[in-house]
């Protein structure tokens, strides 16, 4: 391997050592710990182990966690009452619907329903738009997590070509604005894409953010290029061919280890940013 790893345990560590610091200041001058609202719907075991690390985190660095779990019966219109109901709460400071929900939910209705000073997760239309124009607002946390990662290894993206590989609302499309609103080419990717391979070969950074194991075949990358993989498929696997990307590659991210830790870093610090942002009315 001739690659640097982009360590994204060590970096999210830094993270959430700085978030406790922020949320045991707030505590002292409010007189309440910052609060995140994590709501469950379903019984799917990857969504509960997800929402109990998200927990255990929160008390880590001081933030109050309030999770509601959800039947998997749950219809759209009852999920959207909860979620109003978080969002005039002012004792929530941020809210977090975990996803997927189950197929009878209207997902993008449930997200909407998030008020956008606490969509911390930055899943609604308020947050993408904040992210396309630059505006002050929340990023969605994997691709704030990626752009951190970016920074932290003084990747240059002014003028670098970027290749996002997959274009889901809440990953795919906008690192896509985010890489963009720093002066990167970016060229979105997915799987109706193609010659993909030949997109991928001229990229300086590339993402990977499709869901499918090993997509990005190692021969693809560019020597020196920067190798991002924001997936995560059963047995550790992510949607980079990782050896073989690993061998050309300047700087590639491990999975686990890459993205997946600043995620949840992100959401956690992003919570105590919407506290300071209430506080101050």
């Amino acid at each position: 391997m001739t690659a640097t790893l982009m360590d994204g345990r060590a970096l999210s560590r830094q993270l959430l050592d700085a978030t406790a610091e922020r949320a045991a200041a707030f505590q002292l001058a409010h007189g309440r710990r910052p609060c995140l609202a994590t709501v469950l719907v379903g019984d799917d075991p990857a969504s509960h182990t997800y929402v109990r690390m998200k927990v255990n985190r929160c008390a880590e660095v001081g933030i109050e966690s309030r999770r509601v779990d959800l039947p998997a019966s749950t219809a759209t219109e009852e999920l959207v009452g909860l979620l109003r109901d978080l969002s005039a709460d002012p004792r929530v400071d941020g809210i977090l619907l975990q996803h997927p929900v189950p197929a009878q939910i209207d997902e993008r209705a449930a997200f909407e329903a998030i008020a956008a000073g606490k969509d911390v997760d930055g899943v609604t239309g308020a947050s993408f738009a904040a992210m396309a124009f630059g505006d002050p607002g929340f990023a969605s946390c994997t691709p704030g997590g990626i752009m951190r990662l970016l920074d932290a290894y003084e990747v240059p993206l002014r003028g670098r070509r970027a290749v996002v590989v997959g274009r889901s609302a809440i990953l795919g499309k906008p690192v896509g604005m985010l890489l963009l609103g720093r002066d990167a080419t970016v060229t979105y990717c997915h799987s109706r894409t193609v010659d993909l391979a030949a997109h991928v070969r001229e990229a300086d950074v590339v993402v990977a953010a499709v869901g499918v194991p090993e997509l990005v075949r190692g021969e693809w990358i560019k020597p020196g290029a920067v190798v991002v993989d924001a997936g995560y498929n059963p047995g550790n696997v992510g949607d980079v061919e990782f050896d073989a990307a690993a061998a050309r590659a300047g700087l590639i991210t491990p999975v686990p280890g890459g993205v997946g830790p600043m995620t949840i870093a992100v959401l956690l610090s992003q919570t105590v940013d919407a506290a300071e942002r209430h506080a101050q009315g």
